[in-house]
């Protein structure tokens, strides 16, 4: 039975070691936090899984939430400019429903099922020597943890790394009692866009307390509406909150009025500078060891496309069936360096591309989102380009795929 760790136990990492069980491997898992740490903590993202990430995890059985999560089918995505005022408007619907279930939640639970079906899990953090060491007692060692000192074993890839800095300071928030614009219909997410200042994405999720909101603050650094910085208690974020949306979002701030935290750990803060590093690391040692990055280890997006989750778990399906593929070989530098960049060009180059896209919104973008408010068509590629990524290539990527596209369906002028 061939030996393999997994460091790092997000959406990637743990996804990757409970497949590699299932497909018989001897599989250590090294994580940072218990499942009762984890449920007793901190928000750890807003994680809305779209169809393609949520089949896979179907096949695998890791559903577990599909029944209980809020099924998002429509976005509605609106423009705002100062004084308040809803400039464009774009509602469209997807071609397969969204859920977020709140990772507390899910990572503790597949947590459990790792132990449960004979992984073996290590609780500890691990600096480079510590990763050395487990890399020398296993045949393949990946590393899933995207911050702290096993990330940091990968070099920063320049020519792939769109931005050397954040381009959002990020606000989140859990809360229970948001109210919405027509209860009576399927739940719904709502994006705003205050241009200059922020963006804002609101979410039907499931916590550990039961269905809830997310909001994700995405504040332009330095700007009027960077105003969380000092990372407030949720009680005191919600008021910053309320006070933001009654002055540029008068309409949403009505369904803020009886929300509340929806528990002592529903807020996070942070800024996150959109980088790719190069996946394989070489830690030297007697036996010359080499890891294999994975995830947010290689690739850190903005969430402004909401990629995140949905790459990790493409990731670690694509990275199984390689594995598995390779059979009794030895996993050489060379067949990582491979692997990892077949991934990159079936995948993670499109959610690099399109995330700088919706983060610089270029003129012929902004083009599109006028076009979408008109148009069925355009607002449903648009919106279904969010969980298939790699379709920015075909239609968004330069000014000339979208003239061509747009005159296509018949769409001329803005």
């Amino acid at each position: 039975m061939r030996r393999i760790a997994v460091v790092g136990a997000g959406q990637a990492g743990l996804q990757l070691a409970l497949g590699l069980v299932a497909a018989g491997y001897e599989v250590t898992l090294v994580a940072e936090r218990t499942p009762e740490q984890l449920v007793g903590g901190r928000v750890l993202s807003t994680q809305a899984m779209f169809g393609p990430a949520r089949r896979i995890e179907a096949a695998a059985g890791l559903d577990l939430w599909a029944a209980d999560a809020p099924a998002v089918d429509t976005l509605t995505m609106v423009l705002a400019v100062p004084p308040g005022v809803r400039a464009l408007e774009i509602t469209a619907t997807l071609d397969e429903p969204a859920q977020s279930v709140d990772q507390r939640l899910k990572l503790a639970r597949w947590l459990e099922l790792l132990a449960e079906r004979g992984g073996r899990v290590e609780y500890r953090t691990l600096d480079r020597d510590g990763l050395r060491a487990l890399a020398e007692r296993h045949e393949l060692t990946v590393v899933a943890a995207g911050r702290g000192g096993p990330a940091g074993v990968f070099e920063r890839d320049a020519a792939r790394s769109p931005f050397d800095r954040p381009q959002r300071s990020l606000s989140c928030l859990y809360a229970h009692g948001v109210g919405a614009p027509d209860p009576t219909v399927e739940p719904r997410a709502r994006m705003y866009a205050l241009p200059g200042l922020a963006d804002l994405y609101l979410q039907p999720a499931l916590t550990l307390s039961g269905p809830c909101a997310i909001l994700l603050w995405e504040a332009v650094p330095g700007g009027p509406l960077d105003a969380f910085t000092d990372a407030p208690a949720p009680d005191v974020q919600l008021d910053r909150i309320r006070a933001l949306l009654a002055e540029h979002l008068p309409w949403e701030a009505e369904f803020w009025r009886h929300a509340e935290p929806t528990d002592a750990g529903a807020g996070l803060f942070g800024a996150v500078t959109p980088t790719v590093r190069r996946p394989v690391a070489a830690l030297g040692g007697a036996r010359d060891v080499h890891v294999l990055g994975i995830g947010d280890a290689v690739v850190v997006n903005d969430p402004i496309t909401g990629q995140g989750a949905n790459s990790a778990a493409r990731a670690a399906d694509a990275y199984l069936r390689a594995i598995v593929e390779h059979g009794d070989a030895a996993f050489t530098p060379a067949w990582m360096a491979a692997t990892a960049e077949d991934f990159w060009l079936q995948h993670a180059r499109h959610t690099v591309e399109f995330t700088a896209t919706m983060l610089t919104a270029p003129e012929h973008v902004q083009g599109v989102f006028a076009a979408a408010a008109r148009h069925e068509a355009v607002a449903r590629r648009l919106v279904n380009t969010y969980p298939e990524p790699s379709d920015h290539a075909e239609w968004l990527a330069t000014p000339e795929l979208t003239a061509a596209y747009l005159a296509a369906v018949g769409v001329h002028g803005r």
